[in-house]
């Protein structure tokens, strides 16, 4: 996922050190929730035209990424 690389940065001091797009404070889990609110990816570009296609692209790689990568710990 060569993309989310890129377009992800994590920094302590943006955001609380949450996944952000780079260059914004919009946070990867807010991408998520709009999408999962029904919002399509041509709406979140209209209402932030800071970002691309890609960043949100960028953002939904990450996350799929944290995941399948995610240790899972039987209690």
């Amino acid at each position: 996922m060569p993309g989310s690389s890129k377009r992800i940065t994590v920094d302590p001091r943006v955001m609380g050190g949450k996944p952000v797009i780079r260059g914004t404070r919009i946070p990867v889990y807010f991408i998520l929730e709009l999408l999962s609110n029904g919002w399509s990816i041509d709406d979140i570009l209209r209402e932030y035209p800071q970002l691309t296609r890609e960043d949100v692209l960028a953002a939904i790689e990450y996350a799929a990424r944290v995941l399948r990568d995610e240790i899972v710990v039987k209690a």
